[in-house]
């Protein structure tokens, strides 16, 4: 089925996907590239050098200028607004055109701002009226002026049972497990111990702290190749995300007896650090630039063409 145009609309370009729909007063640029199955609402303004993805919906008053790029089934709000300079000034065009990506499934609330040059990352939630100033993670759930993370949309948060559960909890999901560490409480205080040779499943080479974090701000958000690591807080709560490319859980760490294994290949983050947390992390590897995966989308074609050939 062709576009549907309405005759008050000003198309004027020719690369429009099959059944998209766009209502009355808006203005396509000739360049434009806009997918299948799309409603884009009325009073909408789409530049020239904008691609967007299939079975998008774009609500009216939204402006997408040169450089915005909008994956599949993205869903942006009505008056969502993205930047395109961030220093402007009357009838001056920004030097170079800054790269704005939308991934795919993401959604945009209303009344957003969006600063230019910034990645949305997939399945991520902008709550109406935030301003995001900064990178989103996939799936990370934003509001607020600046936006900050405050929580993720897939994923049950799961506490820790209490000191005294005999049982190590489990991870529903492969590329994570839990590790019981031992533990000595009396009337002078606790002691942690760690035997590196029997209660870690891995050799370590490497131990490092993480602390003195904003409780906004987000740690990690990466996958390793090779290096295994085991999280232990050591002190207050820290929220940690996994995600093995097909499912995702989340769990908050605040025991000093319990470590998270996360494997290989497998994405993590951390985030909601209360002021006192202190994070220890022990590690297979010594620290390797080469070993990290920092891109979620490059990591998702990794582990599920890695899957498909097994």
């Amino acid at each position: 089925m062709p576009p549907i145009i309405h005759h008050l609309a000003d198309v004027q370009s020719s690369q429009i996907g099959e059944s998209t729909r766009i209502w009355q007063f808006c203005v396509v640029l000739p360049n434009a590239k806009i997918g299948a199955h799309c409603n884009i609402c009325s009073h909408v303004f789409i530049e020239n050098d904008v691609v967007v993805g299939d079975r998008v919906t774009i609500k009216c008053g939204v402006q997408l200028w040169d450089g915005i790029r909008i994956y599949d089934e993205v869903f942006i709000g009505p008056n969502v607004t993205f930047t395109n300079d961030p220093f402007p000034r009357s009838q001056q065009r920004p030097e170079a055109v800054s790269i704005t990506t939308v991934h795919h499934g993401a959604s945009i609330g209303a009344n957003a701002t969006l600063l230019p040059g910034i990645t949305i990352g997939r399945g991520a939630l902008i709550a109406a009226g935030a301003v995001v100033t900064r990178d989103v993670p996939a799936y990370a759930i934003v509001k607020g002026n600046p936006a900050r993370i405050s929580g993720y949309t897939q994923g049950q948060l799961a506490p820790l049972p209490p000191t005294q559960v005999a049982e190590v909890p489990s991870a529903h999901m492969q590329g994570v497990d839990f590790v019981r560490l031992t533990k000595a409480s009396d009337l002078r205080g606790e002691l942690l111990a760690v035997e590196l040779a029997k209660q870690i499943p891995f050799t370590v080479l490497r131990m490092f702290y993480v602390m003195n974090v904003p409780s906004h701000h987000v740690r990690g958000e990466h996958s390793h190749k090779l290096c295994h690591q085991l999280l232990v807080c050591l002190q207050g709560s820290v929220t940690v995300t996994a995600d093995n490319g097909f499912e995702r859980e989340e769990w908050v760490l605040d025991h000093p007896d319990v470590g998270l294994h996360i494997l290989p290949m497998t994405w993590a983050g951390q985030y909601r650090y209360t002021g006192n947390a202190v994070l220890a992390v022990f590690a297979s590897h010594c620290y390797d630039p080469s070993d990290y995966i920092r891109d979620y989308e490059e990591y998702l074609k990794i582990v599920r063409n890695e899957t498909k050939n097994v």
